[in-house]
């Protein structure tokens, strides 16, 4: 069983997609099974994460941005690819140092996330996109 999810991202941060991923298995009726994520995008990731406090989104995206920071910072004039933009390098870096899919078990319906957890898209470019993520739910 195969879906894609459309996830619209209007700068750098996390989007919380998992009542959509949730609402799916239970219209699917899908019991048990693993649960494979990809996001079909080089300048973009997905994790697992705190989704009770937004201070813990807010506190990643600026980490992300201090460790890696657009092409006009001086430590930065070492990067080749900027003519898409001072973002875009730098979120390639990003996306190759997180993950770009995720494994979850599904149990009697329901995702087997703990209490505090959610599934994001954790955008790292500027500008607005819509983002593609692949579904996969194995028996």
């Amino acid at each position: 069983m195969q879906q894609v999810f459309r996830v619209a991202t209007h700068g750098q941060g996390l989007y919380e997609f998992t009542r959509s991923v949730s609402e799916w298995l239970r219209t699917e009726g899908v019991k048990q099974g693993l649960l494979t994520l990809f996001v079909r995008h080089t300048s973009c990731s997905l994790l697992i994460q705190e989704n009770a406090d937004p201070e813990v989104q807010t506190d990643l995206r600026n980490f992300f941005q201090r460790l890696v920071p657009p092409t006009t910072d001086a430590s930065m004039s070492y990067l080749t690819h900027t003519y898409e933009g001072p973002d875009d390098m730098p979120a390639h870096i990003k996306a190759a140092m997180m993950p770009v899919s995720l494994s979850i078990p599904v149990m009697n319906g329901q995702l087997a996330l703990g209490s505090w957890q959610g599934i994001y898209l954790f955008e790292h470019r500027d500008h607005p996109h819509q983002r593609q993520i692949a579904a996969h739910i194995s028996a």
